[in-house]
């Protein structure tokens, strides 16, 4: 009776201890899968920021060449040469370093009539040289084509308000632009209104000045 009892004891122990590795097994392989699966995310994080070093610093170098770029036009002009003749653009030519933009002043008389929106064809001659100079020496910088008007409250047009006019007309410019080869992801039409005035509305000669449509470089 005592070696059977011993016997049903060994049994028992020993099938307690195939139990308990087969549990550890498993155990052994759950923490192995675990463990590759976070040695592999890991390992993609290690190259995700490999990967936006290289770009942190590919872009880097590309501002850094660009704002020399800005910083030789604003050189050359201080040094004395015209604006026109350093940027590549003729007629009303700025740059801004301190922002890194060229911008070229069109006035509304080269461009549109009275009250209307739709462009002069004469006026294909200036934004044709305007696109002949973004294509040589400013191809892919992100441009703003921007409308101004003067402070005159709108009358029999079938512009709501000086905000509509602004905008239609600076949309005409960018789509003549965009037919005619610019990336219309890198270039924005911007109404501005009568809210940056350059001269006094007070006179008619400030009115004048203040419509307009100005095409900005931003060469970063």
């Amino acid at each position: 009776m005592r070696s059977r009892i011993f016997s049903l004891v060994i049994i028992v122990v020993a099938m307690s201890m195939l139990t308990g590795c087969t549990n550890w097994k498993q155990k052994y392989t759950d923490l192995n899968v675990d463990y590759e699966n976070l040695d592999g995310r890991y390992s993609r994080c290690l190259d995700g920021l490999e990967d936006s070093a290289t770009k942190q610093q590919a872009l880097g170098s590309e501002l850094a060449e660009k704002q020399q770029m800005i910083d030789d036009l604003q050189a050359q002009i201080d040094a004395g040469q015209p604006t026109e003749v350093v940027t590549g653009f003729e007629g009303d030519v700025s740059v801004d370093a301190a922002a890194g933009t060229i911008t070229v002043t069109l006035a509304n008389t080269l461009l549109f009539s009275s009250g209307k929106a739709e462009l002069k064809t004469s006026t294909v001659s200036e934004l044709d040289h305007i696109l002949s100079v973004l294509r040589e020496r400013y191809r892919g910088m992100p441009i703003d084509v921007v409308g101004h008007t003067d402070s005159d409250p709108i009358k029999k047009s079938k512009w709501a308000d000086n905000w509509q006019l602004s905008a239609e007309r600076a949309l005409s410019v960018l789509r003549y632009m965009v037919k005619r080869g610019v990336n219309d992801e890198d270039i924005r039409a911007v109404a501005a209104g009568s809210s940056r005035a350059i001269e006094s509305n007070s006179t008619a000669s400030g009115k004048s000045r203040n419509r307009r449509v100005e095409v900005v470089v931003h060469t970063r």
